[in-house]
């Protein structure tokens, strides 16, 4: 689409004729005159046309030609949303105080799809639509309720016992701590006798038992700690205190040293060294008995 008139040549072209509904295409507007000549393009608003809009333009671009003419360009990016052929006529060019017009063109803006209205059917109104019911989620949160049901009640009891537990056992060691040390020393070396414990084959059981109860007796019986002490720190402890009774803590010092290489060195006793142990430490709690004072009355 050229139009010539004397040293000036114009053109307009539209990129595609046929454009769907929403879609954009360009417009090339071009100017071609001898250097020197001014040249106005067309003066165009928002709109090409009725129904056409101009959603964005580029600058005017020069550039020189092979014959030393001058060439302008410029790009108009077009869209539509009316389905309709549209006739745009011829866009006009001044050169100095000539117009220049281009030649008419048109646009086809079509619909993407046809409906095509024949084929649909008026129905009435469906109803609501029940959805199934979903049998494994319901059970799924039954069984997860039961399972935290059942934890909280476990957890319930659980703690319930315990503290009947822990409450049983502050109760007998406060009943323990009003009764004398000794009595109560030579009640437990009753019940480890009774339960013939290396008699079973549990020789490191009995061992550890019957030095916990000598140990336990003597944080009663002379306030050293030889609950949290080694053998050797409690020897050096009892050697003071028995100090007259060299016999009394040999003894002693036996029973705990064989205890300790039972304990940590595997160590495997004759049914006479076992008895002898508990022998010793039947000794030890009575010759260690304190002695009642007797006040005599005037």
């Amino acid at each position: 689409m050229l139009t010539t008139i004397l040293a000036l040549v114009v053109s307009a072209a539209i990129d595609s004729t046929t454009l769907f509904i929403g879609d954009q295409t360009d417009l090339h507007l071009q100017a071609t005159c001898e250097v020197g000549e001014q040249v106005q393009f067309p003066v165009l608003t928002n709109e090409l046309v009725a129904g056409i809009e101009i959603v964005d333009r580029t600058i005017i671009d020069t550039a020189i030609l092979k014959d030393g003419r001058v060439q302008y360009n410029q790009y108009l990016t077009l869209t539509s949303f009316q389905d309709s052929l549209f006739y745009i006529a011829p866009l006009t060019f001044m050169h100095g105080n000539e117009r220049v017009q281009t030649e008419s063109m048109t646009l086809n803006v079509v619909q993407p799809f046809e409906m095509d209205s024949t084929d649909v059917a008026i129905t009435d109104i469906k109803g609501v639509y029940s959805a199934p019911i979903w049998w494994w989620g319901i059970l799924r949160w039954v069984l997860l309720t039961l399972c935290v049901l059942g934890v909280g009640v476990g957890g319930y009891y659980l703690i319930t016992y315990l503290r009947a537990r822990y409450s049983k056992t502050e109760d007998c060691l406060e009943e323990e701590l009003l009764r004398p040390a000794d009595e109560v020393a030579l009640e437990k070396l009753d019940i480890i006798r009774e339960r013939k414990i290396w008699q079973s084959g549990r020789v490191k059981e009995y061992h550890t038992e019957l030095t916990d109860v000598v140990r336990e007796y003597i944080v009663r019986r002379f306030e050293v700690n030889s609950v949290e002490q080694t053998s050797d720190e409690t020897l050096r402890a009892m050697r003071l205190l028995l100090n007259e009774k060299k016999e009394l803590f040999e003894q002693l010092r036996k029973m705990l040293t064989l205890a300790d290489l039972v304990k940590f060195a595997k160590w495997t006793t004759t049914p006479d060294e076992n008895e002898q142990s508990l022998r010793s430490a039947y000794t030890f709690v009575k010759e260690t008995t304190p002695v009642e004072e007797v006040k005599c009355e005037n």
